[in-house]
Protein backbone atom coordinates (compact mmCIF):
# COMPACT_ATOMS: atom_id res chain seq x y z
CA UNK A 1 0.00 0.00 0.00
CA UNK A 2 1.19 3.37 -1.21
CA UNK A 3 1.92 5.69 2.04
CA UNK A 4 -0.02 7.96 0.12
CA UNK A 5 -3.47 5.64 1.21
CA UNK A 6 -3.54 7.58 4.85
CA UNK A 7 -4.51 10.48 2.41
CA UNK A 8 -7.08 9.12 0.83
CA UNK A 9 -10.06 10.61 3.16
CA UNK A 10 -8.44 13.98 2.98
CA UNK A 11 -8.07 13.44 -1.04
CA UNK A 12 -11.98 12.02 -1.32
CA UNK A 13 -13.35 15.58 0.52
CA UNK A 14 -10.90 17.47 -2.02
CA UNK A 15 -11.77 15.58 -4.56
CA UNK A 16 -15.78 16.22 -3.52
CA UNK A 17 -14.84 20.01 -2.80
CA UNK A 18 -13.57 20.40 -6.29
CA UNK A 19 -16.55 18.53 -8.33
CA UNK A 20 -19.13 20.81 -6.02
CA UNK A 21 -16.90 24.47 -7.33
CA UNK A 22 -16.90 22.39 -11.31
CA UNK A 23 -20.88 22.25 -11.26
CA UNK A 24 -20.97 25.66 -11.99
CA UNK A 25 -17.39 26.86 -13.15
CA UNK A 26 -14.99 24.83 -15.21
CA UNK A 27 -12.65 22.35 -13.71
CA UNK A 28 -9.52 23.97 -14.42
CA UNK A 29 -11.01 26.91 -12.92
CA UNK A 30 -12.79 24.91 -10.11
CA UNK A 31 -8.86 23.72 -8.95
CA UNK A 32 -7.68 27.58 -9.09
CA UNK A 33 -11.08 28.14 -7.17
CA UNK A 34 -10.16 25.88 -4.44
CA UNK A 35 -6.67 26.10 -3.92
CA UNK A 36 -7.24 29.84 -3.30
CA UNK A 37 -9.55 29.26 -0.40
CA UNK A 38 -7.21 27.11 1.35
CA UNK A 39 -4.44 29.34 1.09
CA UNK A 40 -6.76 32.04 2.30
CA UNK A 41 -7.64 29.53 5.34
CA UNK A 42 -3.96 29.54 6.12
CA UNK A 43 -3.72 33.23 5.63
CA UNK A 44 -3.11 33.88 9.34
CA UNK A 45 -0.35 31.60 9.85
CA UNK A 46 1.38 33.45 6.97
CA UNK A 47 0.69 36.91 9.14
CA UNK A 48 1.88 35.41 12.01
CA UNK A 49 5.36 34.13 10.32
CA UNK A 50 5.52 37.82 8.59
CA UNK A 51 5.12 39.35 12.78
CA UNK A 52 7.97 36.75 13.85
CA UNK A 53 10.63 38.09 11.14
CA UNK A 54 9.82 41.36 11.78
CA UNK A 55 10.37 41.08 15.36
CA UNK A 56 13.64 38.78 14.57
CA UNK A 57 14.92 42.02 12.43
CA UNK A 58 13.99 44.27 15.72
CA UNK A 59 16.37 41.95 17.82
CA UNK A 60 18.96 41.34 15.59
CA UNK A 61 21.12 43.79 17.30
CA UNK A 62 20.29 42.48 20.72
CA UNK A 63 20.94 38.85 19.84
CA UNK A 64 24.31 40.22 18.45
CA UNK A 65 24.91 41.13 21.62
CA UNK A 66 23.52 38.18 23.81
CA UNK A 67 26.32 35.99 21.32
CA UNK A 68 29.35 38.28 21.94
CA UNK A 69 28.03 38.14 26.09
CA UNK A 70 27.84 34.77 25.93
CA UNK A 71 30.64 33.68 23.64
CA UNK A 72 32.03 29.88 24.53
CA UNK A 73 28.84 29.11 26.72
CA UNK A 74 26.14 27.83 24.31
CA UNK A 75 24.00 26.91 27.48
CA UNK A 76 23.96 30.18 28.68
CA UNK A 77 23.61 31.31 24.79
CA UNK A 78 20.47 29.38 24.26
CA UNK A 79 18.64 30.55 27.92
CA UNK A 80 19.16 34.27 27.07
CA UNK A 81 18.03 33.61 23.48
CA UNK A 82 14.79 31.92 24.62
CA UNK A 83 14.29 34.32 27.21
CA UNK A 84 14.89 37.02 24.82
CA UNK A 85 12.02 35.64 22.64
CA UNK A 86 9.64 34.95 25.54
CA UNK A 87 10.11 38.62 26.70
CA UNK A 88 9.03 40.05 22.86
CA UNK A 89 6.75 37.46 22.37
CA UNK A 90 8.34 35.95 19.24
CA UNK A 91 9.88 32.86 17.73
CA UNK A 92 12.77 32.00 15.91
CA UNK A 93 11.02 29.09 13.65
CA UNK A 94 7.43 31.25 13.47
CA UNK A 95 8.76 31.70 9.44
CA UNK A 96 8.69 28.10 8.93
CA UNK A 97 5.43 27.20 10.09
CA UNK A 98 3.26 28.19 6.86
CA UNK A 99 5.42 26.31 4.84
CA UNK A 100 4.90 23.25 7.42
CA UNK A 101 1.06 23.33 7.40
CA UNK A 102 1.39 23.56 3.50
CA UNK A 103 3.10 20.43 3.09
CA UNK A 104 0.09 18.05 4.20
CA UNK A 105 -2.66 20.11 1.28
CA UNK A 106 0.44 20.00 -1.24
CA UNK A 107 0.71 15.91 -0.85
CA UNK A 108 -3.26 16.09 -0.87
CA UNK A 109 -3.46 17.56 -3.99
CA UNK A 110 -0.39 15.77 -5.39
CA UNK A 111 -2.83 12.30 -4.98
CA UNK A 112 -5.62 14.03 -6.10
CA UNK A 113 -3.87 14.79 -9.55
CA UNK A 114 -1.68 11.89 -9.72
CA UNK A 115 -4.63 9.21 -9.27
CA UNK A 116 -6.94 8.90 -11.91
CA UNK A 117 -10.52 9.93 -11.42
CA UNK A 118 -13.32 11.65 -13.01
CA UNK A 119 -11.82 15.46 -12.62
CA UNK A 120 -8.74 14.47 -15.14
CA UNK A 121 -10.87 13.76 -18.06
CA UNK A 122 -11.79 17.72 -17.91
CA UNK A 123 -10.06 20.02 -20.26
CA UNK A 124 -8.02 23.56 -20.49
CA UNK A 125 -8.16 25.04 -23.36
CA UNK A 126 -8.90 21.69 -25.00
CA UNK A 127 -6.24 20.02 -23.06
CA UNK A 128 -7.14 16.87 -20.79
CA UNK A 129 -6.26 17.91 -17.20
CA UNK A 130 -5.02 14.05 -16.63
CA UNK A 131 -2.26 14.97 -19.70
CA UNK A 132 1.48 14.72 -18.98
CA UNK A 133 3.59 17.46 -20.87
CA UNK A 134 5.35 14.43 -22.46
CA UNK A 135 2.07 12.88 -23.83
CA UNK A 136 0.95 16.72 -25.48
CA UNK A 137 0.01 16.22 -29.34
CA UNK A 138 -0.82 19.26 -31.56
CA UNK A 139 0.09 23.28 -31.38
CA UNK A 140 -3.17 23.71 -28.94
CA UNK A 141 -1.81 21.32 -26.04
CA UNK A 142 1.85 22.52 -26.56
CA UNK A 143 0.80 25.83 -25.95
CA UNK A 144 -1.54 25.26 -22.92
CA UNK A 145 1.74 23.62 -21.21
CA UNK A 146 3.82 26.76 -22.72
CA UNK A 147 1.73 29.18 -20.48
CA UNK A 148 1.72 27.34 -17.66
CA UNK A 149 5.19 27.04 -17.96
CA UNK A 150 6.04 30.48 -18.69
CA UNK A 151 4.35 31.50 -15.52
CA UNK A 152 5.99 29.95 -13.13
CA UNK A 153 9.30 30.80 -15.06
CA UNK A 154 7.98 34.76 -14.21
CA UNK A 155 7.08 33.67 -10.64
CA UNK A 156 10.18 31.71 -10.20
CA UNK A 157 12.29 34.78 -11.04
CA UNK A 158 10.19 36.90 -9.05
CA UNK A 159 10.77 35.20 -6.25
CA UNK A 160 14.70 34.73 -6.84
CA UNK A 161 14.90 38.16 -7.17
CA UNK A 162 13.09 38.37 -3.32
CA UNK A 163 15.18 35.91 -2.47
CA UNK A 164 17.99 37.35 -3.61
CA UNK A 165 17.43 41.02 -1.76
CA UNK A 166 16.77 39.75 1.38
CA UNK A 167 19.95 37.33 1.27
CA UNK A 168 21.91 40.26 0.65
CA UNK A 169 20.07 42.63 3.55
CA UNK A 170 20.90 39.82 5.75
CA UNK A 171 25.09 40.46 4.55
CA UNK A 172 24.81 43.77 5.16
CA UNK A 173 23.29 43.76 8.62
CA UNK A 174 26.28 40.82 9.35
CA UNK A 175 28.50 43.72 8.25
CA UNK A 176 27.61 46.50 10.03
CA UNK A 177 27.39 43.72 13.54
CA UNK A 178 23.71 43.78 13.76
CA UNK A 179 23.03 40.59 12.83
CA UNK A 180 25.56 37.74 14.19
CA UNK A 181 25.52 34.57 11.68
CA UNK A 182 23.29 36.61 9.18
CA UNK A 183 25.57 36.33 6.34
CA UNK A 184 24.95 34.13 3.67
CA UNK A 185 26.95 30.70 4.06
CA UNK A 186 28.43 29.78 1.04
CA UNK A 187 26.22 26.35 1.23
CA UNK A 188 23.19 28.76 1.38
CA UNK A 189 23.65 30.76 -1.61
CA UNK A 190 21.88 28.66 -4.18
CA UNK A 191 18.82 28.50 -2.30
CA UNK A 192 17.28 31.33 -4.31
CA UNK A 193 17.49 29.27 -7.39
CA UNK A 194 15.18 26.41 -5.52
CA UNK A 195 12.57 29.16 -6.90
CA UNK A 196 12.37 27.63 -10.36
CA UNK A 197 11.89 24.34 -8.95
CA UNK A 198 8.33 24.75 -9.60
CA UNK A 199 9.26 24.75 -13.38
CA UNK A 200 10.80 21.68 -13.01
CA UNK A 201 8.52 19.98 -10.64
CA UNK A 202 4.97 20.90 -13.41
CA UNK A 203 7.05 19.36 -16.09
CA UNK A 204 6.52 15.47 -13.80
CA UNK A 205 3.37 16.31 -12.84
CA UNK A 206 0.03 16.03 -15.18
CA UNK A 207 -1.70 20.02 -16.25
CA UNK A 208 -4.06 19.99 -13.40
CA UNK A 209 -1.43 19.68 -10.95
CA UNK A 210 0.64 22.54 -13.03
CA UNK A 211 -2.76 24.81 -12.88
CA UNK A 212 -2.58 24.27 -8.60
CA UNK A 213 1.35 25.09 -8.98
CA UNK A 214 0.57 28.26 -11.21
CA UNK A 215 -2.27 29.52 -8.26
CA UNK A 216 -0.69 28.70 -4.90
CA UNK A 217 2.92 30.00 -6.11
CA UNK A 218 1.46 33.40 -7.62
CA UNK A 219 -0.75 33.23 -4.22
CA UNK A 220 2.26 33.43 -1.96
CA UNK A 221 3.97 35.74 -4.12
CA UNK A 222 1.25 38.50 -3.89
CA UNK A 223 0.95 37.27 0.15
CA UNK A 224 4.94 37.96 0.79
CA UNK A 225 4.78 41.31 -1.01
CA UNK A 226 1.61 42.51 0.70
CA UNK A 227 2.96 41.19 4.23
CA UNK A 228 6.33 42.76 3.72
CA UNK A 229 5.19 45.93 1.29
CA UNK A 230 6.49 48.33 4.33
CA UNK A 231 10.23 47.22 3.46
CA UNK A 232 10.62 44.75 6.21
CA UNK A 233 13.55 42.19 5.89
CA UNK A 234 12.11 38.73 4.27
CA UNK A 235 13.08 35.02 4.92
CA UNK A 236 16.12 34.97 2.72
CA UNK A 237 14.47 31.13 1.48
CA UNK A 238 12.47 31.62 -1.60
CA UNK A 239 8.71 31.15 -1.86
CA UNK A 240 8.37 27.73 -3.55
CA UNK A 241 4.70 27.35 -3.33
Amino acid sequence: MSVFAILDPAVGLAHDVVAAFAQVVPTALAIVLFTVCVRLALHPLARAAARGEKARARLAPRIAELNRKHKGRPEKLQASLAELYREEKASPFAGCLPMLVQIPFFSVMYRLFTTPNDLLGHTLFGAPLGLHVGSAHGAGEWAVFGVLYAGLAALGYVNFRRARRAQAKQAAQSARGEAQGAQVQPGLAFLPYLSFGTVLFAALVPLAAAVYLLTTTAWTAAERAWLYRDGAPEPAVPALA
